[in-house]
């Protein structure tokens, strides 16, 4: 049952407000409040499907009120209700964020038919939410296992937050899956997922790549080009092997994460951004830092949520599945029949020692397809593996 919560000064209105909604077919809970800074506390306490709100209010009028719900629940559906002499600010509302207005006194079929169209349309602000968060079938995270498991739960509880995220794992784990991850299930997702690879960009171009440049800041500098950061705004930035940054670029990144800014090569103006910064790394950065080789406070500013990524050797019973999920992209890919693995084929794979891990077990799972015969055999495997 939808929950509508009503805030009225005058207990006139308030009174046949909350019995036209109660006594609509038994559809909506409704509850009241007197003036705006009690609407506020019941907000916060409260999930409302609907918040129908006065403008004119003693102590919190109803712009502040519709100001602070906003930043409470972003989603908040809210309805203003305004005198003859308020429509202007009605209107103006509605530039703030609010749904509609309805004018006093109110008139019942306008009021039940405002009220029906707010529901349906918050019904479907969630059912995108939902959508939304369905990451695309490019980036599964194939496991059952404890381990993935745990990483998936994590996912969840942080996505829809702006908090930092420093993933950590071997090479070929899959830590640019969780970044995906984290950001198709995020509010930004609608935003650029912008990749940097720290690794294969030369020290001395790094901070060029990050942030930018403007024309003649170098010999090759012939135009201004904005970084990555500014290509991320709204969005996700995804710095990956961060551990192999160069310490200067690491100041400009804390700086970044600090004051929400950037600045290009060669400038000194600031250009603000809004990013959500997702880190990787294969190193030890606790080592590193103890090297002098990366930033303490820069490591403290990434790490607000640190997701550690198993390697396959940790995760062995995952293999079946991910066999079977690599061989049937692989079909999917080349227009063939999908081929299958003997029982026993698949147990000589769970004992190999994987050293390049996720990625290494997709490489060897494509050449057995084929070299192998329909059924990928014991036999098979055992010759791949003698190479």
């Amino acid at each position: 049952m939808p929950k509508i919560l009503v805030i009225e000064d005058e207990a006139s209105i308030r009174r046949v407000l909350v019995k036209i909604l109660s006594e609509e077919n038994n559809t909506y809970q409704v509850d009241e409040a007197e003036d705006g800074l009690i609407g506020i506390e019941m907000i916060k306490k409260e999930d409302y499907d609907l918040i129908l709100c006065d403008i004119k209010m003693p102590k919190m009028d109803g712009v502040e009120v519709l100001e602070a719900a906003k930043k409470i629940k972003s989603e908040s559906t809210i309805v203003m209700i305004s005198g003859h002499g308020d429509l202007d600010t009605a209107v103006n509302t509605m530039r703030l964020g609010a749904f509609d207005y309805i004018s006093k006194p109110p008139d019942l079929n306008r009021l039940l038919n405002t009220v029906r169209i707010a529901l349906d349309s918050k019904e479907l602000v969630v059912e995108n939410k939902m959508l939304k968060k369905k990451v695309s079938k490019n980036y599964e995270m194939i496991g059952e296992s404890k381990a993935i498991s745990h990483i998936k739960d994590m996912i969840e509880k942080v996505a829809a937050t702006d908090a930092r995220v420093l993933i950590t794992g071997p090479n070929g784990t899959g830590k640019e899956l969780v970044a995906h991850w984290l950001h198709e299930k995020s509010d930004r997702s609608k935003g650029p997922l912008v990749e940097v690879n720290c690794a294969a960009i030369p020290s001395e171009l790094i901070e060029s790549e990050l942030f930018g440049h403007v024309k003649g800041a170098f010999t090759s500098a012939v135009k201004d080009r904005a970084g990555k950061f500014e290509a991320a705004n709204g969005g996700t930035i995804f710095l990956d092997e961060i551990g192999d940054m160069s310490l200067s670029a690491q100041a400009k990144v804390l700086r970044a994460l600090q004051e929400s800014r950037v600045q290009r090569v060669g400038s000194d103006k600031d250009i603000k951004v809004d990013v959500r910064v997702i880190a990787a790394t294969n190193k030890n950065l606790s080592k590193e830092i103890e090297e002098g080789k990366f930033r303490e406070d820069l490591y403290h500013r990434l790490a607000v949520i640190l997701i550690q990524v198993p390697s396959l050797n940790d995760r062995r019973g995952d293999i079946p599945l991910l066999i079977e999920h690599f061989a049937t992209k692989i079909a999917e890919q080349n227009g063939t029949a999908q081929k299958s693995f003997s029982g026993k084929a698949i147990k000589l794979l769970q004992a190999y020692d994987w050293t390049g891990n996720i990625r290494e077990l997709r490489n060897v799972v494509e050449r057995l397809i084929i070299l192998g015969e329909k059924e990928v055999s014991e036999n098979d495997v055992k010759l791949f593996a003698s190479k």
